[in-house]
């Protein structure tokens, strides 16, 4: 259990690292800030393509253990199971989080930056914690 909880934080923690390295080194102007922003097609397809997909990402990692054949692969398989099923469910969080951060400084659209908020807010309910970790095991 504690090896499985350490490697699901450890996911959590580097993912929130990265988003943080990204505004750390765009807003020191190491990295080149609006590389992308004069491309306003590709502005508005990425746009479309990361709302549709943090829209539906949220909520179904959010429900994600809830499923009956997640629950059962949990009881049957244990700590195996609760470590893909956990990585799969940080990785439709944290995934689109650090997409969002690394577009909000490619287009400067600030509609990425909201969605990484989002997806930092919402880590939140998800983050793995012994008590959660029990409460979904049972």
């Amino acid at each position: 259990m504690k090896s499985v909880l350490n490697i699901l934080r450890l996911e959590a923690g580097l993912s929130v690292l990265i988003s943080l390295c990204f505004v750390v080194l765009y807003e020191n102007d190491v990295l080149f800030v609006g590389q992308w922003g004069a491309d306003r097609i590709a502005d508005y397809y990425w746009a479309i393509f990361m709302e549709v997909a943090t829209i539906c990402l949220i909520p179904l990692s959010l429900r994600l253990f809830k499923w009956k054949h997640v629950e059962a692969a949990i009881h049957s398989d244990g700590d195996q199971a609760m470590l893909r099923w956990g990585t799969l469910r940080l990785a439709m969080l944290c995934v689109p989080m650090v997409l969002n951060t690394w577009l909000y400084y490619q287009f400067m659209n600030v509609a990425f930056g909201y969605m990484a908020i989002i997806g930092l807010l919402s880590l939140a309910f998800v983050y793995p914690t012994r008590t959660r970790y029990i409460q979904e095991k049972k």
